[in-house]
């Protein structure tokens, strides 16, 4: 759980970590857990500024996309494999076609 966190002198990173974790898994109970952890140690209002941070990644993320911000070489490089998997790299070659047509 979150065990990079341990080093990095911010409050509750570990915590942190995990819930972040949390969010992307798609155990309901991991992240009630997570929820759970967060307001009990930090408080009410620090889950709220957590799951609003989680949020906002997810909505900056999606405007990239969607704006058609190439991808960084370095992650190219480092998510070719699982990308060409899940035929990613053809989405956009879709929807090229589809504007062709």
């Amino acid at each position: 759980m979150g065990e990079a966190g341990d080093d990095s002198g911010i409050p509750h990173a570990t915590l942190l970590i995990e819930f972040a974790e949390a969010v992307l898994d798609p155990d309901e109970n991991r992240i009630a857990r997570a929820r759970k952890a967060v307001a009990e140690t930090m408080g009410e209002a620090a889950l709220v500024d957590a799951a609003a941070v989680a949020g906002n990644f997810n909505a900056i993320d999606r405007v990239a996309d969607s704006t058609g911000i190439p991808l960084e070489p370095e992650k190219a490089a480092m998510t070719e494999d699982f990308r060409s998997a899940l035929g990613i790299n053809d989405f956009g070659k879709a929807r090229s076609s589809e504007a062709a047509e």
